[in-house]
């Protein structure tokens, strides 16, 4: 039905009452006894309506610590309508809030900073990503100027200039930031961080990579093509130099063999789709393969010992076979002929533990913390001699990574090296070692 009708129909209805019972009362009574009826219901529905007014007028003052009163007549409806309308604005308030909270937990989950400023460049709201990019505190600053918090000439011609169409890279607290200034509203601003750090990290790494691998390959195959010229250029070489020049290009070949299968392991091992597929890994049959490979590799030049006393663990069998190689063969390589290795497996309250150690050359204390990356050498002409390809330890680390082992070195120059590795003791148990993300 029309509102309106909702409001005349009743106003009428009283007012037909009012003339009816003034009329009926000038019949019996007379015009004076009449009229004065009627004056008085007119003057009790004013009081009415006033007192309803002021009712009106004090629930608006304060709207949300008065309860609406109870109506009468058109009132009923009035009351019943702001009713509806109060209990439609504390609902659309609660979901107003509800969202309010979920978008500020969403942006405190983003990894990217996120700063709310006005058009002034007052610190409205910022979350901890941008606290810690930008050395923010969202309770401390609110209300101040960005420009005085974040204390960058850089950053301060970008703001000046206004020219948002390019974002800012900016160097601040040992951090490359990617800064973007995205202008909303009327009267805000956002500037939204990007920590590329470790994306520049990568990028430096992955150029090395590159870089140390096509020397390292470079070099055997200048090897190889130089006796091949020889080779065509002097069809009538000497047998015996002929022999000699095809045993260093098959050991040349080998070496570029073991690095690109070096290459291709550590690839797979940094893989996120190539997860650890966890077995029960029989270690006296793991160590004495690894003990028969170390009395060949060292054709009785070294005395190697084995002792095991520990549980079997679970993981990759063939994974810690090659971490466990690695460190064994490098004990063999870098150790002097008459020198002594000694392989161990043990329990410890800790968990299990395997080490080697050797009475070779040791490594000064500035190489150790660098040992594992990709291509280091603590003495390159020592390693081609040896035929090592600068990637052993690599493995080893990301082998131990996926398993939830650590790598610990004890090493003096001229007075051996140790290398230990510390798996936890729940290696031991019957869950399955879970993969770590490297």
């Amino acid at each position: 039905m029309n509102p309106q009708l909702l409001f005349w129909i009743p106003a009428t209805l009283r007012l037909s009452f009012i003339l009816i019972a003034s009329g009926i009362c000038w019949y019996f009574f007379g015009p004076i006894i009449g009229l004065s009826i009627g004056l008085i219901c007119l003057i009790a529905l004013i009081v009415i309506q006033l007192k309803y007014l002021y009712l009106l007028s004090a629930w608006l003052d304060h709207p949300d610590s008065e309860k609406l009163p109870d109506g009468w007549g058109a009132w009923t409806d009035i009351f019943s309508r702001l009713y509806r309308l109060r209990r439609d604005d504390e609902r659309n308030r609660t979901e107003l809030t509800e969202w309010l909270a979920r978008f500020r937990q969403a942006m405190s989950l983003l990894p990217d900073g996120v700063v709310i400023m006005d058009d002034v460049l007052f610190l409205e709201w910022c979350n901890p990503a941008a606290e810690r990019h930008l050395g923010l505190n969202n309770s401390r600053d609110k209300g101040m100027r960005v420009t005085n918090l974040i204390r960058s000439p850089d950053f301060i011609d970008y703001i000046i200039l206004g020219r948002y169409e390019q974002p800012l890279t900016l160097s601040l607290k040992d951090r490359k930031l990617i800064v973007h200034i995205i202008p909303f509203e009327n009267r805000r601003q956002i500037l939204v961080t990007h920590d590329a750090t470790e994306n520049d990290r990568i990028e430096m790494m992955r150029r090395d990579f590159i870089a140390n691998a096509s020397h390292e390959l470079r070099t055997p195959l200048t090897v190889i093509n130089g006796f091949l010229e020889i080779a065509q250029t002097q069809p009538d070489l000497d047998q015996t130099i002929r022999m000699s020049h095809l045993k260093l290009m098959i050991e040349q070949g080998q070496r570029m063999q073991n690095l690109v299968e070096d290459m291709l392991t550590l690839t797979r091992l940094e893989s996120i789709d190539y997860p650890v597929r966890p077995e029960h890994v029989n270690i006296h049959n793991l160590l004495d393969q690894i003990k028969q490979e170390a009395d060949a590799l060292s054709g009785g030049r070294h005395e190697i010992s084995l002792m095991i006393d520990g549980p079997d663990i679970e993981g990759s069998t063939d994974e810690l076979r090659s971490a466990f190689s690695n460190l064994v063969s490098n004990a063999v390589r870098y150790t002097p002929a008459g020198g002594r290795i000694d392989i161990k497996w043990k329990n410890t309250e800790a968990g299990p533990q395997f080490s080697v150690k050797d009475s070779g050359i040791g490594i000064r204390a500035e190489h150790i913390a660098r040992l594992t990356e990709r291509f280091y050498r603590v003495d390159k002409s020592r390693s081609r001699e040896t035929q090592g390809t600068g990637l052993g330890l690599a493995i080893v680390k990301h082998v131990l990574l996926r398993h939830g082992a650590v790598l610990a070195i004890e090493s003096q120059p001229e007075a051996g090296s140790t290398f230990i590795v510390r798996f936890d003791k729940n290696s031991t148990d019957g869950d399955m070692v879970r993969a770590l993300e490297n």
